[in-house]
């Protein structure tokens, strides 16, 4: 939380310098627009190794979990569906809210200036052709193009084929996998170390060049992608009353400490004490907490795709990029697959190694995120409060299908 306060005063402060001096110093700007892009540089070099590797690991541990018993499949199963839901729902709900609560077209016009070059979208190739390249004939080339879905489709093949191996290759493969994993995570934390200098540099180009409607641009953007993780919060609330026939006040008032302490800590796993005695307070049965929960809390992030998407597809209406339906199906499937690699990662370094993908794969620059990860812990409360309160919901749902609930 210390890095994440740093990286904030960065912003406001590289913000407030930027508006200061505006043009007055075109050398001092040119300097900082250097640094910072170096410094995002850094760290888009480790999302394609880190994506595959998680993305392994995550299949792997999942596969794991599921021969534990019929309880941790239906729990599995429900959980994927979750997510792929979360993720479409991202897809309609974003836009929508968009269109009903836009962002002033001076400060739109105002950040398109201010992000320059980052304002040009990728390419996104028409459905057909799409198609044609979803499986990568050959896979070094589609991750030096950042060819994403192709590439998280040929890990998922992977990955599926390393769990039908004999324990030790399994377990060696794995054990390979994690240990690069944790290689770049040490990498990414190296980068996000000097972040708070990142982000001034970045921030104060950005406030040179948009003014005051940089502020009302990170605002507005707060409002809406929290607007789009409540959704899943309130979706808790309907499967715990129709999967698990809980009554939604009853339901509430059994997760209040749980979203008490989501608030204070933004940790799921500093929550899973509270969660447990909530969901005991439901009347599930211990054997469905001791199972679900953990695997909820290694595995699962009901807020992760849905407000990742989001993100992605407001840094797309913020530089006036508009998004077609291929490309729209494209951030679902990639959202929705790449979170089951990131729920353990830290909030700074989950934001730009789960959002990342989704931008690259969608055509849309990956500039903003750097801005836009310095206020994070923002909406990274609704993502935690949303996160814990479906692991209860969905514990109870599964505890009822095995009849461990009261």
């Amino acid at each position: 939380m210390k890095k994440a306060y740093l990286i904030l005063i960065a912003l406001v402060l590289g913000l407030g310098l930027g508006i200061f001096i505006e043009d007055s110093a075109p050398n001092i700007l040119n300097s900082a627009e250097i640094i910072g892009n170096a410094w995002l540089n850094a760290l888009r070099m480790t999302v394609i190794p880190l994506i595959i590797s998680l993305l392994i690991v995550g299949v792997l541990q999942a596969a794991q979990m599921a021969r534990a018993g019929r309880m941790t499949v239906k729990a599995l199963i429900i959980m994927i569906t979750i997510l792929w839901c979360s993720s479409i729902m991202a897809a309609f709900v974003t836009p929508a809210l968009l269109a009903i609560f836009p962002l002033a077209e001076t400060s739109i016009a105002a950040m398109q200036s201010a992000l320059g070059s980052a304002a040009a979208p990728g390419e996104v190739p028409p459905f057909s052709e799409f198609l044609r390249a979803l499986i990568p004939t050959n896979i070094v080339d589609a991750a030096a193009n950042d060819a994403i879905l192709p590439l998280i489709i040929f890990t998922l093949f992977f990955a599926f084929a390393v769990t039908q191996l004999e324990d030790k290759p399994r377990k060696t493969i794995g054990d390979f996998f994690n240990a690069i994993s944790e290689a770049m995570l040490i990498m990414i934390n190296w980068v996000l170390y000097i972040a708070p200098i990142g982000v001034f540099a970045l921030a104060m180009t950005v406030g040179a060049r948009a003014g005051t409607a940089a502020f009302g641009a990170l605002l507005h953007y707060v409002i809406i992608v929290t607007a789009v993780g409540t959704v899943v919060w309130i979706a808790s609330f309907a499967l715990a009353a129709l999967a698990a026939r809980k009554n939604p006040i009853t339901f509430f008032k059994a997760a209040i400490p749980s979203q008490v302490l989501a608030i204070s800590t933004q940790s799921s796993l500093a929550c899973l004490p509270a969660m447990v005695k909530g969901s005991h307070t439901l009347g599930v049965g211990t054997r469905s907490t001791d199972v679900v929960l953990p695997i909820a809390v290694a595995l699962f992030r009901a807020t992760g795709p849905c407000m990742n998407l989001a993100v992605v597809i407001y840094i797309a209406h913020l530089l006036g990029i508009e998004l077609t339906v291929t490309a729209l199906a494209i951030g679902v499937a990639v959202a929705a697959t790449t979170t089951l690699g990131a729920v353990s990662l830290p909030g700074s370094v989950s934001f730009i190694a789960s959002i990342a993908p989704i931008c690259i794969a969608m055509g849309v620059p990956i500039e903003p995120l750097v801005i836009l990860v310095a206020i994070e812990a923002f909406p990274d409360l609704m993502r935690t409060i949303g996160n814990v309160t479906m692991n209860m919901a969905v514990t109870a749902t599964v505890a009822r299908t095995e009849n461990d609930i009261s």
